[in-house]
């Protein structure tokens, strides 16, 4: 489960009087055995998203029309319940540009359009992530302002505690890190160009043929070019400057390793992984157009990237940073400071008493 459904389901288990239901294709084990929290596992054929869609979306209504009179919350088209739905993503905001299967995705495509707008369409209450994804959906989907209600993640403000230097030196340990260098981060998938890795590979090049150049850059993410780009930083890029993790499933350990994260997505409707960089104290560089930008204060626009395609504007961008590490560090701590203060159980709280005012 991803950490926003997990935290309003884990709310809502020990909060309710009566039953929770869960309808996924996979549910974190301390969900499983709570008390009051019934699983509907749908299974996900070859673990394909495509396959598994068809097969949420008819579990899910099947279920309503069973329990009757319930509260029901869906994710943008994975299920029409005409109750509330709660969009962490718009696909009519975005047209995938995967490298490969492009006729497949742009089948997929049009049917996660399709769903989208019926769902949409007929929900009760819209909740969403950002003013970002709000704003896409009464333009792109033409539903109405009085219908939406926006409410920004949380966050575990202990995993995501402010660094302390001896964390810092075992997180550093762990990866094998040399000394006296510092550590850009790139967490995200590398299939699907929405992440927008190719723009930041392309500034790493440049940045590298620098010889005062001290950042190296991991990448934490796996995906279908994934070989690809191993294959291109190896004959293009110094030996030892660029590392490629895979798939990180620590990554508030993995962020203590870090000094800044680099976030260029081309489309993002909020962008947790940079909330969560944030709430560690360290720098995040992200689109402006990305949901999570609407959070930074003035004193940070600097790390907002007006035009995630250029590659020379992120590398003066990364060169001003690393220029002025100290002043970026002491403006990014305040913002740490106030993102720690609003947990996963805010948001779930806050979502809750949009759910029942609209009921009044």
């Amino acid at each position: 489960m991803d950490a926003a459904n997990h935290a309003l389901a884990a709310f809502l288990a020990r909060r309710a009087d009566a039953e929770v239901h869960l309808v996924g294709h996979s549910v974190s084990p301390d969900l499983a055995m709570a008390p009051r929290v019934r699983v509907h596992n749908v299974p996900r054929p070859f673990d394909s998203h495509r396959l598994g869609q068809p097969l949420l979306r008819s579990a899910a209504e099947r279920l309503q029309r069973r329990l009757g009179a319930v509260r029901s919350i869906a994710n943008g088209g994975n299920a029409d319940l005409a109750d509330v739905n709660w969009v962490h993503y718009v696909h009519a905001a975005y047209e995938p540009r995967s490298a490969r299967r492009r006729a497949l995705g742009a089948i997929t495509h049009r049917h996660n359009l399709r769903h989208e707008t019926a769902s949409l369409g007929r929900a009760r209450l819209v909740i969403c992530n950002s003013h970002r994804t709000a704003a896409d959906i009464t333009r792109l989907k033409g539903v109405e302002p009085g219908r939406i209600r926006v409410v920004y993640y949380g966050i575990d403000p202990i995993r995501f505690a402010q660094i302390v230097p001896d964390e810092r030196v075992h997180a550093r340990r762990r990866l094998s890190l040399p000394d006296g260098r510092l550590t850009a981060l790139f967490v995200g998938a590398l299939g699907d160009r929405r992440k927008n890795f190719d723009t930041l590979f392309d500034a790493w090049r440049t940045l590298c043929g620098s010889a005062d150049w001290d950042v190296d850059l991991i990448v934490a993410g796996t995906g279908a070019e994934l070989p690809a780009w191993r294959s291109r930083a190896a004959e293009q890029i110094p030996r030892g400057r660029i590392e490629f993790l895979d798939f990180h499933a620590d990554v508030a350990s993995l962020l203590a390793a870090g000094d800044v994260l680099i976030h260029p997505a081309r489309y993002e409707p909020y962008g947790l992984a940079v909330h969560e960089a944030l709430s560690r104290g360290i720098p995040a560089f992200v689109s402006q157009g990305a949901g999570v930008a609407e959070r930074y204060p003035i004193a940070l626009r600097s790390m907002l990237l007006t035009d995630p395609e250029s590659a020379a504007g992120l590398c003066t961008a990364l060169r001003r940073w690393r220029s002025e590490m100290p002043l970026f560090n002491r403006q990014t701590a305040a913002l740490a400071e106030s993102l720690r203060s609003r947990t996963w159980d805010d948001m779930a709280g806050e979502i809750v008493s949009a759910i029942e005012s609209r009921a009044a």
